[in-house]
């Protein structure tokens, strides 16, 4: 159960923080608005996930006594995750400078969400299959990679929306770039195991 708990806090945590098009706009809403407004959007893939998950579900277990579906599945995963990966040790600093817009925070997170396909390769490729590998061990674990996921997701977003309303500084120092840079390491080791997987599933690797 630690293992999948650990990995869902370091997908949540480079999912949360990785710049991307609902980080910007929360970004963007702090900015012009108030660290309220950033919050919500931050809160929107509470709202956009359910339906992508479950789709993913179906289409993950209809494919489950396909061992060659499954391991070319795990192999998109892996490219996914070292795409992820690689920009992410290529982080340089976040852009503070959105232009203004109008105030409807929640409903412009869930579009944002909605119309980006980060979530949509994230939980095919790579979130499903591993909250079924989980479940295999018991029930409480997949749901404690769900819960570690979704918690850094939405927390660290939050935490953006805060350290931005309070100090712009942060997401134009050192500190970020750190964090973002060593998230990746931890991304590409995942992205290994994925691509490891994928080969035994494919009779590949043995």
């Amino acid at each position: 159960m630690i293992n999948f708990l650990a990995i869902g806090i370091i997908l949540g945590l480079s999912a949360g923080l990785a710049p991307g098009p609902l980080l910007a706009l929360v970004i963007s809403e702090t900015l012009h608005h108030d660290i309220r407004s950033g919050v919500k959007v931050a809160l929107s893939p509470i709202v956009t996930d359910l339906p992508i998950i479950l789709v993913s579900f179906f289409l993950v277990a209809k494919l489950s006594d396909f061992n060659a579906a499954l391991g070319a599945i795990s192999l998109g995963g892996g490219l996914f995750l070292l795409l992820i990966g690689c920009q992410s040790l290529k982080i340089k600093n976040v852009r503070l400078e959105i232009a203004d817009t109008k105030p409807k925070s929640l409903s412009k997170g869930i579009l944002t969400n909605l119309l980006s396909p980060h979530p949509y390769l994230f939980w095919i490729t790579v979130g499903t299959p591993t909250i079924f590998s989980a479940i295999d061990i018991t029930p409480f674990t997949g749901g404690a990679f769900i819960v570690g996921f979704y918690v850094c997701l939405i927390g660290s977003k939050i935490m953006v929306a805060i350290l931005t309303g309070k100090s712009k500084t942060f997401l134009t120092g050192r500190s970020y770039r750190a964090i973002i840079r060593s998230l990746g390491v931890l991304i590409i080791i995942l992205a290994g195991k994925l691509f490891y997987d994928g080969l035994q599933m494919l009779q590949i690797l043995s």
